[in-house]
């Protein structure tokens, strides 16, 4: 009984709009939040929501996410720093190995904590828009591509493509910066076209026709 009552209580918070999340920006640079919540804020913009309210508690748990994200890359990166500082040889090269392997244990462990928070507050659409505005729409844009490219695609050979792009996604989400966050997806690109070559189809004779068709449209390359 106590278990339910608990749990009703904090449905009703939530429903009600009377819990709050708070932004962790206690110790940090204040430029560096500011740019933090700019960035989080332009990402809700996204999603029209009607609840200032809402819209506030989003952007905070998006902006904690970020600083999370920075918090694990900058204890590894100190870590690195002095183990090539002060080891060599294997000595090094382990100690740097684990901070890696430190920093990618956190980066998995507190992965599902995110959409977790989101859920509180947004559909599982709107943390879909969340997913995309984090990673600059690049599951979008490719997908959509590859069908442009390739209009006779099977709907398995789609449905394989999607898989691997929300898979990429994932990673870039947690990638710590935006290069590394279109490598994510290059890598994912990359098998995607393996995976097409081996259904049969000749990319490079279907990338000239893609292209002859944006020319005829009055579209850019």
């Amino acid at each position: 009984m106590y278990k339910k009552f608990v749990f009703a209580l904090l449905f009703a918070s939530v429903s009600f709009g009377t819990w709050a999340v708070d932004l962790k920006s206690e110790g940090r640079d204040p430029e560096y939040v500011a740019s933090i919540v700019k960035r989080s804020e332009k990402i809700v913009d996204k999603l029209g929501l009607d609840d200032a309210a809402k819209a506030k508690d989003v952007t905070n748990v998006i902006a904690n996410r970020y600083f999370k994200l920075n918090d694990i890359y900058e204890a590894r990166d100190a870590k690195i720093k002095a183990a090539k500082e002060s080891l060599a040889g294997n000595a090094r090269n382990e100690a740097i190995q684990a901070a890696n392997n430190e920093a990618d244990s956190k980066l998995y462990r507190s992965h599902f904590e995110f959409p977790a928070d989101l859920s509180l507050f947004l559909t599982p659409e709107q943390i879909e828009g969340v997913k995309d505005g984090m990673t600059y729409g690049v599951l979008k844009v490719t997908y959509d591509s590859h069908l442009d490219m390739i209009p006779t695609l099977k709907d398995e050979e789609k449905a394989q493509i999607m898989a691997w792009l929300v898979e990429a996604r994932e990673l870039a989400m947690d990638a710590e910066n935006s290069n590394k966050k279109h490598a994510a997806f290059g890598k994912y690109k990359g098998r995607i076209n393996n995976y097409l070559t081996g259904r049969g189809y000749d990319l490079k004779k279907e990338r000239e026709a893609w292209y002859e068709r944006i020319k005829a449209r009055g579209g850019k390359i």
